[in-house]
């Protein structure tokens, strides 16, 4: 039974690595085409992977080397509440989305503390701004799994998805848009890209959290990356786009993130204190729309 749950999780791991580094190439490249230059090979990243942890690295006291861990773990430990397709580490829980969000902040706040403890002011205002704007995006993706609780009296990923079985029509997409476009809009937020990409801002704060990262730290958050791309696009897959099988689902996750890269290659990056306000009033309102339709 140990050995079981080992090896589903290991599977999981692995998966949200690969699939979310698969995802990062393609992205690339898709990038590329909208603004008609070259990208590299769709494997690039995982070239920078093996790259960047057979480099050397620096680290400023063990705060940083914890943080940068935690974080890491944080993301991964989430990863294996996800149903992927039918496949679950752990069937008795089947999903549990406040499970899911709850550790999706460890992630958060290990990265933090571990870019904090280099000192650089750099890497201090990026993370202060990835925080507040965390505050944000989480509003709104709270009130769209606030309402699928509801509508569902359940408050696992696996009967959200059960709920959306037989046609495309039952997907929460359809029956619940202004949900899905709230989500959407916050899905924007969590990846960090364009608009809502202050926190890296290569151009005002030298890439913000990143800057003291180097070698196998700079991998980690790479690593990190990646498994969150697959594990929020992930969310939003079961969540209002029916799940599916192992293909399919890995299929709407890859429309989703290109969904979102498709906004940022477009859009120009918000002020921070603009990026908080228009969370606070675009996708909440359209949220909460939807709640007052569903009690109507």
């Amino acid at each position: 039974m140990v050995i079981n749950y080992i090896l589903k999780f290991l599977i999981a791991v692995l998966t949200s690595i690969v699939m979310g580094l698969l995802y990062m190439g393609i992205g690339r490249k898709f990038i590329a085409r909208i603004r008609r230059c070259y990208a590299g090979p769709f494997y690039q990243s995982y070239i920078d992977v093996i790259k960047l942890f057979s480099k050397s690295s620096i680290s400023h006291n063990w705060i940083m080397d914890f943080g940068v861990m935690m974080g890491f773990a944080g993301i991964i430990a989430t990863v294996v509440f996800l149903p992927i397709g039918p496949f679950n580490v752990f069937p008795s829980m089947k999903g549990n989305i406040i499970i899911i969000m709850y550790f999706m902040t460890i992630g958060y706040l290990g990265m933090a503390m571990g870019v904090a403890a280099s000192e650089n002011p750099n890497a201090t205002i990026g993370i202060a701004r990835a925080l507040s704007l965390m505050i944000g995006y989480e509003i709104p993706f709270a009130l769209s799994v606030i309402l699928l609780i509801f509508v569902n009296r359940s408050s696992l990923l696996y009967d959200m998805v059960l709920s959306q079985q037989g046609s495309f029509l039952n997907w929460n997409m359809f029956r619940y848009p202004f949900a899905f476009a709230g989500s959407l809009i916050a899905l924007q937020g969590m990846l960090g890209e364009q608009p809502f990409d202050a926190m890296v801002a290569p151009a005002e704060i030298a890439s913000g959290p990143m800057v003291e990262l180097s070698g196998k730290f700079l991998g980690f958050g790479f690593l990190q990356h990646a498994s969150q791309i697959f594990l929020e696009t992930g969310i939003i897959a079961a969540m209002f786009l029916g799940g599916g099988t192992i293909i399919g689902f890995f299929t709407k996750q890859l429309v989703l993130y290109l969904i979102t890269l498709s906004i940022a290659a477009v859009f120009p990056r918000y002020r921070f204190e603009d990026a908080v306000k228009f969370f606070w009033i675009v996708p909440t309102t359209l949220v909460l729309i939807q709640f007052v339709i569903f009690l109507a």
